[in-house]
């Protein structure tokens, strides 16, 4: 089934401002991806992941989250992808890659406190422990597994090939549809494991760091019904739209970036979805 997008909102705005415009207990799921912390400059005013810490960039998204939390209904859940990033060695800017030019920044934060030069720094679980703190539960961490991850040049560790992806519901009871997502094993089925293989698609428009519609699509099902709100605050190139309107939800997505909303809503114009800036009325 195919959604009605006549009421779901594409909002140009910043999240930490529009969130506070939803209402209380409204959204059944988030499905999210929020910008990772000194690993791309994406050029725009108020970018979230440019903090000068670690620390005021989880603090930033435990705030974030915060709203988010009081937006969804009761039983509602938050599916968050997140990766982990090695400290700069306090280089202050990283030189282009010929093959991916949009790696090049012209800023890097400084060696987080207490860790040395080439440390794994944690964010995933920075955050989620954070999260947890404030009243999250911390159901599952997913490992997406991505067969095609892009090379890098290392040759005193294992090349990365993985994120995150957590399950934090609002409440200790809270909706969620196992039976949606079962895997196939042999003849029969089996419920969902954490390890989630799922290739790498990239966008032909201007938008690198788009996870695939079918890395979220067992989120959508299994966090909602046909019919729900879902919420993404980090809408980017508009995945989670895509996703919820192949399947039947409806959906607010919340971008800074106008050049992003201008993406998603092109990869969403099959149907008949609103656009507004932060002020309106961010529902329907």
């Amino acid at each position: 089934m195919k959604s009605d997008l006549e009421s779901s909102l594409v909002i140009l705005g910043d999240s930490r401002t529009v969130l506070k415009e939803l209402p209380t207990g409204f959204f059944q799921c988030c499905v999210t991806s929020p910008p990772y912390w000194g690993t791309r400059d994406y050029g725009i005013e108020g970018q979230i992941g440019a903090e000068p810490t670690v620390d005021e960039y989880v603090h930033t998204l435990r705030n974030i989250f915060e709203e988010v939390r009081r937006a969804l209904r009761p039983d509602g859940v938050l599916w968050l992808n997140i990766g982990d990033v090695y400290t700069s060695g306090d280089r202050g800017w990283r030189a282009p890659d010929k093959k991916h030019p949009v790696r090049a920044m012209s800023y890097r934060p400084n060696t987080p406190h207490g860790l040395k030069p080439k440390d794994l720094i944690g964010v995933p679980w920075r955050l989620a422990f954070a999260l947890q703190d404030s009243g999250w539960y911390v159901r599952a961490d997913v490992i997406w597994d991505k067969p095609n991850a892009m090379p890098e040049s290392v040759k005193d560790r294992p090349t990365r090939s993985h994120e995150y992806i957590f399950l934090l519901p609002k409440s200790e009871m809270y909706y969620y549809d196992a039976k949606s997502i079962q895997e196939r094993n042999g003849e029969g089925v089996r419920n969902k494991r954490t390890v989630w293989h799922v290739e790498t698609t990239p966008l032909k428009a201007n938008h690198y760091a788009s996870f695939p519609v079918k890395l979220i699509e067992p989120c959508i099902l299994a966090g909602s019904r046909e019919g729900d709100w879902v919420l993404d605050p980090f809408f980017g190139s508009g995945t989670t739209g895509v996703a919820c309107a192949e399947h039947g939800r409806r959906f607010v997505g919340i971008d800074l970036h106008p050049e992003y909303v201008g993406i998603a809503r092109k990869r969403i114009w099959s149907a008949p979805v609103s656009f507004i800036k932060a002020g309106g009325t961010p529902y329907g």
